[in-house]
């Protein structure tokens, strides 16, 4: 269990903020669900819950999710629904229970890059960008990338508002347990976008895969060569889930099944 030594509910986004860099060891919480796995003691824990950043609003170009907003309001969401199908219900459902999903919060697993997470693959197919309080907005694929610890506070993420044909799969030994590897697909148009994730290790776009598919003059050998790369592609290793030569396995298979669901 986690510990700190003081709580500090903001009252404002520049008071948090104000309070993070006080200490090094300070803390802005989200849902606390992973927090409590671990034995890390803090200093400050900045609390974010009466700012009001549980939501999932329309705005002009974009889906815009609040950092504070839980994995039960995305999976049930209408909105997101109406615009990606069920690609959020498919990769949040079988996360553990509801009453853990209605805990864990979009902002606190997306800061973090849980390498493990079922939601990042899919923001990263759908091109999604976050919104940082003092850096403004990024990629959320540069944002994966970097190897710094930012001293921010993610407000909010921006997904485009495209409506997409999409497919969330993965492989797990129990129903409620962790992906042995995951993988998002999304086609709007003739531009296919996919990410891979629980490799294990963060999860990153194929862009070599994607290209293969993008650049098709006959999809059908195209497909074809597709599978035979992602796994050239992807870094892919071996952990107590599981081993390099099953998720290579694993990979190319649910890579078929995303192509084939994003076809229909």
């Amino acid at each position: 269990m986690f510990s700190f030594s003081k709580f500090f509910l903001a009252p404002s986004l520049d008071d948090a903020y104000s309070e993070l860099l006080k200490n090094k060891k300070n803390i802005v919480l989200g849902g606390t669900s992973y927090l409590r796995m671990g034995n890390t003691s803090w200093n400050t824990a900045i609390d974010l819950s009466n700012l009001e950043l549980n939501y999932i609003e329309e705005k002009n170009d974009f889906i815009a999710i609040g950092s504070m907003t839980s994995f039960r309001e995305l999976e049930v969401s209408y909105i997101l629904n109406n615009y990606f199908g069920d690609i959020f219900n498919a990769a949040l459902k079988d996360i553990i229970g509801v009453q853990f999903r209605s805990n864990v919060t979009a902002g606190a697993t997306v800061f973090s890059k849980y390498g493990f997470s079922d939601l990042i693959p899919v923001l990263l197919a759908l091109k999604a960008k976050i919104r940082l309080f003092k850096t403004g907005i990024l990629s959320l694929e540069d944002f994966l990338k970097e190897t710094i610890v930012r001293r921010d506070i993610l407000v909010e993420i921006l997904i485009p508002k495209i409506k997409t044909n999409c497919s969330f799969q993965s492989v797990r030994k129990s129903k409620t347990d962790y992906s042995i590897i995951n993988l998002a697909i999304c086609k709007n148009g003739n531009d296919f976008s996919i990410a891979v994730g629980s490799r294990p290790g963060k999860a990153i776009m194929a862009k070599e895969t994607m290209n293969i598919l993008n650049s098709s003059e006959n999809l059908e050998i195209s497909i074809i060569d597709a599978l035979k790369h992602i796994t050239e592609e992807i870094p892919l290793d071996s952990n107590m889930r599981s081993s390099k030569v099953y998720r290579e396995l694993l990979l190319t298979s649910l890579l078929k099944k995303g192509i084939q669901e994003v076809l229909k």
